[in-house]
């Protein structure tokens, strides 16, 4: 079938210059549906091994010791001087061994190196103390 270009005459009919875009949407759409049945189910799933709830709250409060570090490196455990950093160890070992474990609370002066810090947070974990936290670092935020 030739195209007309030039009259319009009544025995042919005029040529349809447009694509049939139809079957492709047809071809589109079973695409898309294979590939949808196709696709795993992505089931992921998280375990969490959550605590048991108890009904009774604890009825101590927890043994709360204090340990600053003065700008010369000097140590306090609650309040009191300590000499050296066997010390330290020495006093660190003892909290250890209390049961329920006791919180430790480091607070650092502004000018104390971060040695002396260092040094607590090592000895508390050597010791086997697992309720550590540094307190009074808000004053140093920006």
């Amino acid at each position: 079938m030739a195209m007309n270009l030039g009259s319009n005459s009544q025995d042919e009919p005029e040529v349809m210059m447009d694509v049939n875009t139809t079957p492709l949407i047809d071809v589109m759409l079973v695409l898309i549906i294979m590939l949808i049945i196709t696709i795993p189910a992505q089931l992921h799933s998280v375990n969490l091994d959550m605590p048991a709830a108890t009904a009774t709250p604890p009825k101590t409060d927890p043994l709360v010791i204090k340990i600053d570090i003065d700008a010369d490196a000097s140590m306090r455990w609650n309040g009191q001087v300590l000499a050296n950093r066997s010390a330290l160890e020495a006093k660190l070992s003892e909290a250890a061994a209390l049961q329920p474990q006791p919180e430790l609370h480091i607070r650092s002066h502004a000018k104390a190196k971060y040695e002396a810090a260092a040094a607590v947070l090592a000895g508390a974990q050597r010791a086997g103390l697992t309720k550590l936290g540094i307190v009074g670092s808000e004053r140093f935020a920006y």
